[in-house]
Parts: C-alpha cells; sequence; structure tokens
C-alpha cells in the first residue's frame, strides 16, 4: 500500500500533526473545527464515572480533540442505538466502554458506515482487546483511540446479532449464563471457571452441522463454538488458525463428558490437535447448527436465550478498529 503523507496519514488516525507536517496543511483547514469523538460508556463498569470522565477529556484536549459526546448505556439499549445516534451526529470517532457486550453493541451501531470504533476496556473478559493486543489500561488505551491506525476487521453475525470474538450453542452459553454480575465483580474470570465446574456432567447433545454449501454433518456436541479469533482467557487458543481479518469464520465443535472427557479434551485444545473423538474443526463463511431440542446461545459472552438453530456468517472486513500504529507498543 502506498505510504500516505503524514499529515493525512495523522488525520485519518485522529492524531494530531506535529509542527513540521501541519505546515502542509492547507490554509483552508487551518481554520477547521477540532474532531470530536463520541464516548458510549456502561456506568456501572466504573467505580468512579467523574475520574474516568475527567480523564478521557483531559487525553481528548491533550491530542487536539473536542470535548466528546458522551453517551451511556441503559437496560433497553446496550450501546448499538447510542452508536448509531452517534454515527449520524457526525463524530469521526465511536469510542466503547464496557465489558464485550457493550463493545459488540457498538460494533453493530458502527459497523459499515466508515467510522472506526475505539475500545476502551474495563469488563471481566476483553476478549477482543487481548485477541487484538490493545491496551487494558485507560492511558494507553486512550493513546491508541485518539492516535492509532485503523484496521478493517470481519464481522460476525448469529441469529441476526453481530459478534467480533466468537458465538456459541450449548456448553459455552450454558457456562456464560451461570457466572452472574456479582460473582464476576468479586473474583474476575474465575468466576467462569466456578461455572464451568458445575456443568461437567453434561451429557452431549445430538446436533447436525452444514458448513457453507457443504453436506451435513451429524455431531454430538457439548457446545459448537465459532470465532473470528482464536484466543479464550488465559490466552488459550481454542482455534490456533482464526485471524479477523480473513473473509472466514474457524469452527471447533467439542464433545466431552465428566473430568476425564474434559481434561482430555483441555489437552487436544493445549496441544493444538486439529481432530479427535473430543475436538472437530472446519472453516466457513456461512454455519447453520440445529439442535434436537433448545440449548442456551451466546454472542461476544452475551447470552440471549435458547434455541434449536443457530444459523451464522460473516462480513468480511465490516469494522473499522481503531489499533496500536505499526511499531508502538502499549502495555
Amino acid at each position: 500500500m502506498r505510504a500516505r503523507e503524514p499529515a493525512r496519514a495523522a488525520r485519518d488516525n485522529g492524531a494530531v500533526p506535529d509542527r513540521a507536517a501541519a505546515a502542509d496543511v492547507p490554509e483552508a483547514l487551518a481554520g477547521a473545527p477540532p474532531p470530536r469523538a463520541a464516548v458510549v460508556i456502561h456506568p456501572g463498569k466504573h467505580d468512579d464515572v467523574a475520574a474516568f470522565r475527567a480523564a478521557v477529556s483531559a487525553a481528548m484536549a491533550d491530542h487536539g480533540w473536542a470535548e466528546p459526546l458522551w453517551l451511556e448505556t441503559r437496560p433497553d439499549d446496550p450501546g448499538e442505538r447510542l452508536a448509531r445516534e452517534a454515527v449520524r451526529s457526525g463524530v469521526g470517532l465511536v469510542l466503547a466502554s464496557g465489558g464485550d457486550g457493550t463493545v459488540t453493541a457498538c460494533v453493530a451501531g458502527v459497523a459499515g458506515s466508515g467510522i472506526p470504533l475505539g475500545v476502551l476496556p474495563c469488563g471481566t473478559g476483553n476478549l477482543l482487546a487481548r485477541n487484538l493486543g490493545l491496551p487494558l489500561a485507560l492511558p494507553e488505551a486512550l493513546a491508541v483511540a485518539l492516535a492509532g491506525r485503523d484496521r478493517r476487521l470481519d464481522v460476525g453475525t448469529a441469529n441476526g446479532r453481530p459478534f467480533v470474538v466468537m458465538a456459541g450453542i450449548g456448553f459455552d452459553a450454558a457456562m456464560l449464563a451461570g457466572a452472574s454480575e456479582r460473582l464476576k465483580d468479586r473474583v474476575g474470570w474465575a468466576a467462569y471457571v466456578l461455572s464451568a465446574l458445575r456443568l461437567l456432567h453434561e451429557r452431549p447433545f445430538r446436533v447436525l452441522l452444514r458448513a457453507d454449501e457443504g453436506p451435513p454433518r451429524r455431531r454430538w456436541a457439548s457446545a459448537v463454538i465459532v470465532g473470528n479469533v482464536g484466543s479464550l482467557q488465559g490466552s488459550i487458543r481454542l482455534l490456533p488458525d482464526a485471524a479477523p481479518d480473513d473473509g472466514v469464520l474457524d469452527v471447533a465443535v467439542l464433545t466431552a463428558w465428566g473430568w476425564a472427557g474434559w481434561l482430555g479434551l483441555a489437552a487436544d485444545v493445549l496441544l493444538r490437535r486439529r481432530r479427535t473423538g473430543r475436538l472437530d474443526r472446519l472453516t466457513c463463511r456461512e454455519l447453520i447448527v440445529q439442535a434436537r431440542r433448545a440449548r442456551p446461545w451466546e454472542a461476544d459472552g452475551e447470552v440471549t436465550g435458547t434455541a434449536r438453530l443457530l444459523r451464522v456468517s460473516v462480513q468480511p472486513g465490516g469494522l473499522l478498529l481503531r489499533v496500536p500504529a505499526r511499531g508502538a507498543a502499549h502495555g
């Protein structure tokens, strides 16, 4: 790709051109108003909302941005409508500050708009940030959001709900549903481990899988997980070949029962075995999973309910995400 001029690159990435680069900016742009961002914030994820707002406003001012448009999530709007409202208002950047659910809701609001999304992580999982190497600390996350580069990512859809990390049906959704917000606040991601332990003796169920236009496959499954990225908590690579911008989805069919079965499956995953009696992998652009009876399902950690049918597809390059500039190091 041809390199852009420094001033233009800085503008595209939300950064303020330095003085040398500013000299190349046409005089007609010298009096242009500063860029403005919108911040979609989940207030329940912050111990001190006022301090958070102050830190964001200060970073905006330091980078030459105007005071942001502040939008707080509500039970009836986890972020999608707010993000759409922000795009319609003409902002140049939308920042999502919350857990994975808030980020995904904002993805739904900005996908396809051409407006980039920045992530200010503050949830329990933060799986998108961890998979893409986005900083978790607020100062570094703000630096990336305001002066990073834009990367085009695929967006998955599961039963009409977007996801950028993973979606699934069965064990993973039941585990997520069993980890209460109160427990997550107390012990963090270990809440998911405690929830999973209660499910180890759940028997696998019969599913019918159809990937793209291929023939149907019948399987016993504890869970069918579809990923746009590959890592779980603890940097466990469930889907080692997954890439968020390759135009396809990676699928893992997990089958285990009891302690011995799940320990064997854990070994299969850690050793990155492609196919065993407990683990099957495939890639596709569209997937239909049909179970004999309704099972819990989730998209990016949000359990929506139960269903017998999970229909998954991918929109290649549907999201612009603000990521660290090339060569930048963030902790």
